[in-house]
């Protein structure tokens, strides 16, 4: 199966806390992966890494074919909008922007006319069942509705990648149901790669796999998805 993620050997400290002490991760692509722990395992960390947002201090990090630690500066913020996309707890959709408006933005960020953007937004929003939602801002929506709307927001540039960190963890268990079956509909749909970090263990069932982080190593011996 081809790769889409290998990172080897990541370590990353702050100050005398040494958070990541060299984690080898392979992810294949099409591949739903979860990610658990307990609190301060490294979760989050390390997928702030994988997803370009924080630095290691020392490791290799290869997504979809490209060494983005040699990536710097304008590349960098290039590849991240337009190679990853990312789903957190906490939706961060922009208040003052409706719907539509909030998923046309990576799209805009990366160079695309306002038209084709919101052609693709339009087009995401009614996939995911929010047409009539587009023009509502977040504070008319429901939790599940702002994140489905940033899940769009994440797909809008074709990632390679979407990262999510514990997505659902602010919805009740219906909305969060609907939610995690939506991922393996985009994997399934779009062939999406999709990381998840999450303390759900219903979620983590659902998954292609799911690793296990403790101290800032995986428990599990970390395989490929062929079991190699």
């Amino acid at each position: 199966m081809e790769k889409i993620i290998e990172a080897r050997g990541i370590e990353k400290s702050f100050g005398k806390l040494k958070v990541l002490k060299g984690v080898d991760l392979t992810v294949n692509r099409s591949e739903v992966l979860s990610i658990m722990g307990a609190s301060g395992a490294g979760k989050t960390t390390l997928l702030q890494i994988l997803g370009t947002l924080s630095t290691p201090d020392s490791g290799s990090l290869v997504i979809d074919g490209v060494d983005v630690l040699r990536l710097n500066g304008r590349l960098l913020s290039l590849f991240r909008n337009t190679r990853i996309g990312f789903v957190f707890q906490f939706h961060h959709l922009l208040p003052e922007f409706t719907a539509v408006e909030n998923i046309m933005i990576p799209a805009l960020i990366a160079g695309k006319s306002s038209r084709e953007a919101r052609a693709g937004a339009e087009a995401l929003l009614a996939d995911l069942g929010l047409s009539e939602r587009s023009g509502h801002k977040p504070s008319e929506l429901s939790g599940g509705e702002q994140q489905r709307v940033a899940i769009a927001r994440a797909l809008i540039n074709h990632p390679a990648v979407i990262f999510a960190d514990e997505p659902s963890g602010n919805l009740d268990s219906v909305t969060k149901r609907e939610l995690h079956s939506l991922f393996f509909s985009l994997r399934d749909k779009l062939g999406q790669t999709i990381v998840i970090v999450t303390h759900d263990p219903g979620l983590a069932d659902m998954c292609d796999r799911s690793l296990f982080m403790r101290d800032g190593l995986f428990v599990n011996q970390e395989q490929d998805a062929s079991g190699e």
